[in-house]
């Protein structure tokens, strides 16, 4: 059951490096600088869930929360500084 934890874990992180090659690609049409951000938060939190499956079930290690609190608070500043740009 490890094994296919470890293997859908690293499938799923492998699904969302994806989406950030998705939000890179968004931003080479735009240069929109919350396209850049999004793809960052996408690639760390990807390299994240990847590093997880690898390291099979040491998720409750506070170290696999640091990425997730910097993915988070790079979708935060992109947010912020798309409100801030519009208004």
């Amino acid at each position: 059951m490890g094994t296919l934890l470890a293997i859908l874990t690293g499938a799923g992180g492998l699904s969302i490096l994806i989406a950030a090659l998705f939000f890179l690609s968004f931003w080479v049409r735009t240069r929109d600088g919350f396209f850049l951000l999004f793809a960052a938060a996408f690639a760390v939190y990807g390299a994240d869930q990847f590093f997880l499956g690898w390291a099979a079930n040491s998720e409750d290690e506070p170290l696999f929360y640091l990425p997730r609190l910097v993915t988070f608070g790079l979708i935060v500043l992109a947010v912020i500084n798309k409100n801030r740009s519009a208004s």
